[in-house]
C-alpha cells in the first residue's frame, strides 16, 4: 500500500497573494513545508499538487529546480486535482497537507497516519475535533474514499476544500479523529494574513532550522508570550466559512 503526502499549493490568495513562496529564514515557505513533511515516518512519497494557472508556473519551476515530484490540475476544483494527483502517483493512501503551514510537525503527521493505518478507517484527521494549533492540520484518507467523494460531491465548497463530502457523511465513511493531550486549538500557526507571516518568521528566527516541532514552539511561546498576540485576532478556517456562505451547486449539479 503506497502512502503519498500531497501538498496543495497555489500562488493565488485573497489576503496574501504569493504566500506559498514567501521567504522564511532564507527559503520559500513551500520549501519548509516539504522539508518537514519529508521527515515524517511511514510516507512513501511527498508531492506537490498545484494548478495549471499561469500564475502557478512559479511553483512548478520551484519544484523542478528542487527536484520535487509535482502535478498540475484544476485551480478551483481541488478535489479533482487531488484525485488526478493521487492516480498519477499511484497512491493507495493520501495524506492531505497545505502549503501555507510551514510549522507542520512530522510527529503529528505520523500520528494521524499511524491511526489510519492500524484502524479500520476511510478517513482520519486531527480536525474533526480541533485540539492542535491551526497550522498542524493533517488529513489521511483512502483512494476509495477520495474516489467516492470525487464522483458524488456537488457543492463548490466540497470541490474546493477536498474533504467536506467525506467528513460530512459519517454513514458513508468510517471516520477517525486524533486528539491532542490538551486543547491548543486557539493557537494560530497557519499563514493567511501578513501578521501570520510575521509570526512564523519570528518563530524561525528564534528556533532556526526545520528540526524543531510543536513542543519547541510551545516552549518558545511560554518564554515569549507576546509572539502569540501577533496574529491572534483571526478566525480559524476563514476560507472554508467564506465558501459555505457563497455555496452553490457545481455545473454538474441540478442548479447554479
Amino acid at each position: 500500500m503506497k502512502t503519498v503526502a500531497i501538498v496543495q499549493a497555489r500562488m493565488a490568495s485573497t489576503r496574501l497573494p504569493g504566500k506559498v513562496l514567501a521567504e522564511i529564514a532564507g527559503q520559500p515557505m513551500l520549501y519548509h513545508v516539504i522539508q518537514r513533511t519529508q521527515q515524517t515516518k511511514n510516507l512513501d512519497l511527498v508531492v506537490v499538487a498545484t494548478s495549471t494557472n499561469q500564475a502557478d508556473d512559479a511553483i512548478a519551476q520551484f519544484c523542478q529546480t528542487a527536484n520535487l515530484p509535482f502535478f498540475r490540475g484544476s485551480e478551483n476544483d481541488v478535489l479533482d486535482r487531488y484525485y488526478q494527483t493521487a492516480h498519477h502517483f499511484e497512491a493507495d493512501t493520501i495524506v492531505r497537507l497545505t502549503a501555507d503551514c510551514p510549522l507542520l510537525d512530522p510527529e503529528v503527521i505520523a500520528k494521524v497516519v499511524q491511526t489510519f493505518q492500524v484502524g479500520a478507517f476511510d478517513y482520519v484527521s486531527n480536525t474533526l475535533k480541533c485540539t492542535y494549533p491551526d497550522g498542524l492540520d493533517t488529513e489521511v484518507f483512502s483512494l476509495t474514499a477520495l474516489t467516492q467523494a470525487w464522483q458524488e460531491a456537488l457543492l463548490n465548497s466540497e470541490r474546493e476544500h477536498v474533504t467536506p463530502y467525506i467528513w460530512k457523511n459519517p454513514t458513508k465513511f468510517r471516520l477517525g479523529n486524533v486528539v491532542g493531550e490538551r486543547d491548543l486549538s486557539a493557537l494560530r500557526w497557519t499563514i493567511d494574513e501578513p501578521q501570520d507571516l510575521a509570526f512564523v518568521r519570528a518563530v524561525y528566527e528564534h528556533l532556526g532550522s526545520d528540526s524543531f516541532g510543536m513542543a519547541a514552539i510551545l516552549n518558545l511561546l511560554e518564554t515569549h508570550p507576546h509572539l502569540s498576540e501577533t496574529n491572534a485576532a483571526f478566525e480559524r478556517n476563514e476560507g472554508y466559512q467564506k465558501s459555505l456562505r457563497e455555496d452553490k451547486l457545481t455545473k454538474d449539479g441540478e442548479a447554479q
